[in-house]
């Protein structure tokens, strides 16, 4: 038997940065999917079987049927995320297998991702592309208030969540002289709130003070569709709703009529359900919606660390070692 035959062997769901795959090919036999197309669920189960560990991301469900086609040798799971929705991490605590995931190396990038679209948004900025494609530029301007947007100056952030991320996006709008910064989620956090100021409110008080809602928690059971119809009629009518957590925060029928009947002012989207978005969603017919394509971390440093930082987690999975940063 030769000596690569007895290293662990490694699924890999789809092609990541290089640099980090190839440390990981120096300790482990790894398999790649890099097919021209996303892998389907049914390549995504015949590549896991008989591995010892996975390296996936947020678009793979791991559940009891990954699990148990994989086998009992699978050792520990890798995920190229912060959001660990798509994990069944009990499951995996049942039965031994280690998870670990990528905080801290995406807040910064994540972070100025969500501060863009809360500009973007508040500024018009897919209007006013489009208004610049379509020709009608020069046109419109006897209007004073042709494609007028929101000032971030002066008004009141919301923010759902103040954990890492959206503590660093609080932080980075306190800088544009906002009027005052709500946080709301399970509990007050004074450690984080109290050095900028930010005031902890009930989700309703968020919900009818705040010029920009910022949703930047965790999703779980308890906070999906937490945006509904009810939600949105206490919001300002002028108000924004920006969303870099998970789209199933969010109950997207609902967003589209408050939007579409102007119960609230515009929308910017990082994250849907599904992902990625139809092209015949509604939510894409409107203005005041600007939805980019969950690249919220999609930086070239970050993408490079998060990579490195999963190579490290399932090393030390595979040596028995504890997780550099452990889910279980």
């Amino acid at each position: 038997m030769s000596a690569a035959s007895q290293l662990p062997k490694v699924f890999v769901v789809r092609s990541f940065p290089p640099e980090g795959i190839s440390r990981l090919k120096q300790h482990c036999q790894v398999t790649v999917h890099e097919g021209e197309h996303t892998a389907t669920r049914q390549e995504i189960l015949d590549g896991a079987r008989g591995m010892d560990a996975l390296f996936i991301y947020p678009q793979v469900k791991i559940d009891k049927e990954l699990l148990d086609a994989a086998g009992s040798q699978l050792k520990v799971i890798g995920t190229f995320s912060v959001g660990l929705d798509h994990i069944d991490i009990d499951l995996c605590k049942e039965r031994g297998i280690k998870v670990g995931y990528t905080p801290d190396v995406l807040t910064t990038a994540t972070a100025e991702a969500g501060v863009a679209l809360v500009m973007a948004t508040a500024r018009r900025i897919q209007e006013c592309i489009q208004a610049v494609k379509d020709g009608v530029w020069g046109t419109a301007w006897d209007n004073a208030m042709w494609l007028a947007g929101k000032e971030i100056a002066g008004s009141v952030i919301g923010i759902v969540g103040l954990g890492r991320i959206g503590l660093a996006i609080a932080k980075r709008l306190a800088a544009f002289e906002v009027s005052k910064i709500l946080y709301t989620g399970r509990n007050p956090r004074p450690e984080s709130a109290d050095p900028i100021g930010a005031e902890f409110v009930t989700f309703d008080q968020l919900l009818e003070q705040s010029d920009f809602v910022i949703v930047a928690c965790s999703a779980n059971d308890s906070n999906k569709g937490l945006f509904d119809e009810s939600a949105f009629k206490k919001m300002k009518r002028t108000a924004i709703l920006v969303n870099i957590s998970r789209g199933v925060v969010v109950d997207q029928d609902a967003l589209y009529n408050a939007l579409k009947s102007g119960e609230i002012g515009a929308a910017g989207l990082d994250v849907t359900t599904p992902e990625p978005l139809p092209t015949s969603s509604p939510l894409l017919t409107l203005p005041n919606c600007l939805v980019t394509p969950h690249i919220a971390s999609c930086t070239v440093s970050t993408r490079n660390a998060m990579c490195e930082l999963i190579v490290d987690n399932i090393l030390a999975g595979l040596e028995g070692r504890p997780l550099k940063t452990p889910v279980c």
